[in-house]
């Protein structure tokens, strides 16, 4: 009887694990694939990145080059397929995450990037995954799960191999770093709660617009420098469309099928995605490393798609 009353406190403490159903896999498998698309998208960011400031636009003109025109698109879209805009607490948290936390987020990258080598900056950038993973399971109040916790190690070790280059910078540049990656952290925590039941095209609208408006103001202050050619401005209609309409509403629609601890985890494909540009765009070569680093990121995509709720 002891032994018996033993093995069931056991169970209790520890159910057996049910497999997930077709349907579920089905649903992961989708979500896999939006993220994917979501990383080549913002991956694509950095070579219209350089194009853009070889053209010589300015940073607070290109966010609000950026956002004006994907929220125009997307708004333009919702008035065509008549979907519902989001309401109440909704629409104020999305406009919160526009305004403030994506505005926030950029400004402290590429201000990061001023104090710090691309290389640092993308590795204080990319603890983003770790740190979601880490406060999704304070706030569920749950152990991280052996083989979720192993993924994230990995994307990270690939991450760091897949961005090489020489790390170094001042203090203030890793101070800006580590703000981005908290701030982009946050914006995903709250994105999962606040776009439950919105939809990815009506959150992404949102902001879009409130980025815009946020952008918009800082422009009104330091004045508007559009582009003056016709690549500056390809390049700005390249960001807004493909690394923010494309890459956003990706994001949302793969974050609401796996959640915030995969979602982010399996974005290091991003990094991964701007070698392989800039490797047929910008003629940069690919070290070793580098594929060894894009192969680690790709196995712990593989494995999260598939088994990430073991």
């Amino acid at each position: 009887m002891n032994r018996l009353a033993e093995l069931d406190a056991k169970t209790l403490a520890h159910p057996p694990q049910a497999r997930p159903s077709a349907a579920a896999l089905r649903g992961r498998t989708a979500g896999a694939a939006f993220i994917a698309l979501s990383a080549v998208a913002f991956g694509a960011m950095a070579i219209f990145g350089k194009i853009a400031y070889a053209q010589g636009i300015r940073l607070d003109s290109l966010l609000f080059l950026r956002f004006a025109i994907a929220g125009g698109v997307m708004t333009g879209w919702m008035l065509i397929t008549r979907q519902a805009w989001p309401r109440g607490r909704a629409l104020a948290g999305l406009m919160l995450m526009g305004g403030v936390g994506y505005v926030g987020q950029a400004w402290c990258y590429f201000s990061a990037l001023s104090y710090a080598s691309a290389g640092l900056t993308a590795l204080l950038l990319y603890l983003y995954p770790a740190i979601v993973t880490v406060i999704h399971a304070l706030l569920a109040r749950r152990m991280l799960r052996p083989l979720r916790a192993a993924a994230v190690a990995a994307a990270l070790a690939g991450t760091a191999l897949t961005v090489g280059g020489d790390a170094h910078g001042q203090t203030l540049g890793v101070v800006f770093g580590l703000a981005a990656a908290l701030i982009y952290s946050l914006y995903i925590i709250v994105g999962e709660r606040v776009t439950t039941g919105v939809g990815a095209i009506p959150a992404a609208t949102v902001i879009m617009l409130a980025g815009a408006a946020s952008s918009g103001l800082i422009v009104c202050a330091r004045g508007f420098a559009p582009p003056l050619t016709l690549a500056g401005w390809g390049a700005i209609i390249a960001i807004a469309l493909v690394c923010t309409v494309v890459a956003i509403a990706c994001f949302f629609a793969g974050l609401s099928r796996l959640g915030a601890p995969d979602a982010s985890t399996l974005s290091t494909l991003e990094p991964l995605a701007t070698i392989v540009f800039a490797a047929l765009f910008l003629g940069e070569h690919i070290s070793p490393l580098q594929m060894l680093g894009g192969a680690i990121i790709l196995a712990s995509v593989i494995v999260l798609a598939r088994f990430g709720e073991a």
